[in-house]
Parts: C-alpha cells; structure tokens; sequence
C-alpha cells in the first residue's frame, strides 16, 4: 500500500488513502476497515465498504465514506454509489447529493 494522504477522521482512526489499491483504510483495534472505489471519466464508483463486525457501531465506515467524498468534492469528481451503505449515507447526508454521477 502506498499512502498518498491521511486524515484524522474520528477520535483514533486515521484514515490512509492507498491510491494504488483504489481505496479509504483505517487499522481500527488491529483491524483492517475499507472504502473500494473504482475511478473511471471523472466517475469514482464507491463499490465496497468494510468494517470487521467487532467494529461496528463506532462511525468507521460514515468516516471511511465522508473521507471519500470529501476526497471526490476536492478532485472534481462525482460519485456513483454500487455500495448500499454509500447509498444510504448519501440519502442521509444532502449535502453530497451534488457528487452524484448523472
């Protein structure tokens, strides 16, 4: 993994993008958490997000996802939800409603 960028996204979860793998990680307890993404034309398709059941219900995938669209707004780019958890926390935030791909 080469880490291009990290961001402190909650309290003790930073978040590394790994360009080359085309995703959003963050070690949370030792555990691997994932936002995929695929980019093609200006389109970054958000296709998995991940969190170890052990984790969840602590905001590691709203983090990993906020921390995508973030990092799309500031590319340029729009985003196009294959993942039901980045539909869902795109329909619960309208303030990313703009990112979406056409």
């Amino acid at each position: 993994m080469t880490p291009t960028d990290t961001a402190p996204a909650r309290p003790g979860i930073e978040i590394v993008h790994d360009t080359e793998g085309q995703r959003f990680v963050a070690f949370v307890d030792g555990r691997e958490c994932e936002c995929a993404y695929r980019l093609a034309d200006g389109v970054a398709r958000l296709v998995h997000t991940e969190v170890p059941r052990a984790l969840e219900g602590r905001g590691i995938a709203a983090a990993l996802v906020r921390h995508a669209m973030d990092w799309a707004r500031a590319e340029g780019l729009k985003v196009r939800p294959v993942c039901g958890y980045v539909a869902s926390y795109m329909r619960r935030h309208p303030q990313t409603q703009d990112l979406l791909a056409g």
